[in-house]
């Protein structure tokens, strides 16, 4: 979409809950979250198992880069290396109950 917000194009296509789309620092890449179709899009998972997905801008094939238990708030901005080579984010191994 524009910086405005306006005119959003779908850049995935696939049997994925898609989320939280960060931009290279470069512009060549898109890294995000992806859910089972199971987890409910509606909602904001905070702890389930997902995917950290990395493609390119112009489309193709998203590649798993990580299997985590998050989603809201695993990756915030920015999450991007200012080199672009690294990406930051928090997985959530269990919750414990003391």
């Amino acid at each position: 979409m524009k910086p405005d917000g306006s005119n959003p194009e779908q850049v995935t296509f696939d049997e994925l809950n898609d989320w939280f789309p960060h931009i290279s620092p470069d512009g060549k890449w898109i890294v995000f979250i992806s859910f089972p179709r199971t987890v409910d899009s509606g909602q904001h998972p905070f702890y389930k198992h997902c995917y950290i997905r990395l493609m390119p801008i112009t489309g193709g094939e998203p590649k798993i880069i990580g299997y985590i238990y998050g989603g809201q708030g695993s990756m915030n901005v920015p999450n991007w290396s200012p080199d672009g080579k690294r990406i930051a984010f928090v997985s959530n191994s269990a919750f414990l109950n003391y």
